[in-house]
């Protein structure tokens, strides 16, 4: 969605660029999506907030009635703070990890989350800890595809959950030490393509019904997440009554499977907030460089955001829609890359999987104007960083009303220096 030059406009002069502007009304949407495909009895979304754990965001989530999927300790302490409540009857939490970081284990403890183990030596942590109750166990099935290659949550090359053909053997693990096994749990990716989507749920939820049958306090199988967002095509839409039908149906055969009535989960992160953040910045300069015997020239659209603000691109060449605000109209374009301020010749905004300049046509920009870098609300913000001491860029929620809201501030030197300090050990 691209918002009214006016608005973009008057925010960056009143907040400075970059800054982060948040759609309430899309985000909305998007949670009534999720809802619709959640819809048939006994099947309950959550949200992977690792995607975008705003408080604002959480809140929303919250007021839906999405339950919260959570990867480390802290991300289960924003999700209280926000008005998620503890406990695991029912588990509306689901701590989600490898490995017990930092805080985690005790978290787990004091608030009674469910924990969702993805290593087999986490049954060994929460034994010594004293914990006797209900988990989850995270499984790879041996198959699944990130949307990029780079990011496979599935398979040999994953390291995210239990073996399968090991399920059983830690179950019986967990049993002698006390633990329950309430539920299953995998993520496989969005994959390159919906069909394939469907496919790897499908596979998923027949795999879990064949294993299903050794875990007699099960309770619920989650599928993960993985609902595509189309960063290419802003008109792109997800056929949701297939997969409200495709959720419905995985939920009846395991039912079968196991003789009686669980819960089916599903964890989107990417598809709830993808499109609802957009990140402004500003044209500082256009320079060139000349074709010679090393390559090709290019021209170069100077911004003040960069890798800092998103890093997706540079991560694994990413592709997010770049306008020229107010711009796109006009006919006659050029190729662009759109670089930022940071001292790393990798932070590109227009880059291919290979790391690569991938210049975009756009219309040649003038210093000052804005450009608009759409689709960044899934791990936007959320794994922006303090790289060369930059602060992080305010992040503003826009109701359909028109009114704006700052839900986080630029940071200033003294909120990256607060955490250090000069202290004996000893």
């Amino acid at each position: 969605m691209s918002h009214s030059p006016e608005l973009l406009h008057r925010l960056a002069d009143t907040v400075g660029t970059p800054y982060w502007l948040y759609d309430a009304a899309l985000l909305r949407q998007r949670i009534a999506d999720i809802k619709f495909i959640t819809g048939t009895p006994g099947v309950q979304a959550r949200f992977a907030m690792k995607a975008c754990p705003a408080t604002k965001v959480l809140r929303e989530m919250a007021a839906a009635g999405i339950w919260i999927d959570a990867v480390s300790g802290n991300e289960v302490l924003r999700a209280l703070q926000a008005g998620h409540p503890e406990g695991n009857d029912p588990p509306v939490i689901c701590f989600t990890a490898d490995v017990f970081r930092d805080n985690a284990l005790e978290v787990v403890l004091k608030h009674n989350v469910l924990p969702n183990l993805g290593s087999p030596g986490m049954v060994d942590v929460l034994r010594h800890a004293g914990y006797r109750g209900p988990v989850s166990m995270r499984i790879n099935p041996g198959f699944g595809h990130g949307h990029v290659n780079s990011c496979d949550t599935g398979g040999p090359s994953s390291k995210h959950g239990i073996w399968i053909d090991d399920a059983t053997r830690v179950k019986e693990a967990a049993e002698r030490s006390g633990l329950r096994v309430v539920m299953l749990h995998s993520h496989i990716g969005s994959g390159p393509q919906f069909d394939e989507l469907v496919d790897n749920l499908s596979r998923l939820a027949d795999e879990f019904s064949r294993i299903a049958t050794h875990f007699t306090h099960l309770e619920a199988v989650n599928l993960g997440g993985g609902i595509p967002h189309n960063y290419r095509d802003p008109a792109a839409t997800v056929p949701l009554e297939k997969l409200r039908d495709l959720f419905a149906e995985a939920r009846k055969r395991l039912c079968w499977s196991i003789g009686r009535d669980i819960r089916l989960e599903i964890e989107p992160g990417r598809y709830f907030v993808a499109p609802t953040a957009t990140l402004v910045t500003a044209v500082t300069d256009v320079k060139h460089t000349v074709t010679n015997a090393k390559g090709s020239g290019a021209t170069f659209a100077m911004v003040d955001a960069g890798f800092v603000d998103l890093v997706r691109p540079a991560m694994y060449g990413s592709h997010h829609r770049i306008e020229v605000v107010g711009r796109m109209h006009e006919e006659y374009r050029e190729p662009m890359v759109i670089a930022g301020p940071l001292c790393e010749s990798g932070d590109v905004f227009t880059r291919d999987e290979t790391e690569l300049l991938q210049p975009r046509d756009l219309p040649r920009p003038r210093v000052g104007e804005l450009l608009t870098i759409h689709d960044a609300g899934a791990y936007g913000y959320a794994m922006s960083s303090n790289y060369n001491s930059i602060g992080k860029a305010p992040q503003l929620w826009l109701e359909p009303d028109g009114s704006v809201e700052v839900i986080s501030r630029r940071e200033t030197i003294d909120d990256i220096l607060k955490a250090e300090t000069s202290e004996l050990l000893g």
